[in-house]
């Protein structure tokens, strides 16, 4: 037997199907109110703004994402291992999410970016799990010496933007997408890496 929504999941899936459509600018209240079956006072007397929406939509799928890393998190293996199950976890919640990660993005992508620092940084819940399997892994020397906050920022967008623009510019399938974007970013490209190249 399937459960009924309750109203507030309603106008959620909704507002969702809004701002996949139409992009933030473009998903308005009254547009919301008309995909949900509702007034748009019905939405105002409920304290709901297109904000208030898309702030329990990007929790939402915030909370996906640290779930999805948690098993490479908690999990046996190398820090090199879990880090290549966090990367595809990665892709896989960035799957799960896209539309609406790609309709956000063509607008701004600043809520994946802390802005108190001169150089925007991604935030920290989303790069906090690969910093720390960096960590690890350079730990048990599994990765080489690299700067971990660094590092974590760059696989974050190198992995998610990249496995997003290949399954909706190219229209390449999911398994395509994920192996494309992993291989490099885990194995590289050169066959005998230059033994006077600093580590660092």
């Amino acid at each position: 037997m399937v459960k009924a929504l309750t109203p507030h999941a309603e106008v959620l899936q909704a507002a969702q199907r809004v701002f996949e459509q139409h992009g933030y600018a473009g998903a308005t209240i009254e547009r919301i109110a008309a995909e949900a079956g509702v007034s748009r006072v019905t939405l105002h007397r409920r304290g709901l703004t297109k904000d208030t929406l898309l702030g329990e939509l990007v929790a939402s799928a915030t909370e996906d994402y640290r779930r999805a890393m948690w098993p490479a998190l908690t999990g046996q293996g190398t820090g090199a291992e879990r880090l290549a199950q966090a990367l595809e976890a990665l892709c896989g919640a960035a799957e799960e999410h896209m539309a609406l990660l790609v309709a956000l993005r063509a607008q701004s992508d600043g809520i994946f970016h802390r802005d108190d620092e001169e150089e925007a940084l991604t935030r920290t819940v989303f790069t906090e799990p690969l910093e720390k399997l960096v960590r690890d892994g350079i730990a048990d020397g599994t990765l080489r010496h690299v700067d971990p906050v660094e590092t974590a920022t760059v696989l974050f967008n190198l992995v998610g933007w990249t496995y997003i623009h290949l399954r909706t510019g190219h229209g390449w399938k999911p398994e395509r997408a994920r192996r494309a974007t992993l291989d490099p970013v885990l194995h590289g490209l050169l066959t005998a890496p230059d033994a006077t190249e600093p580590n660092t």
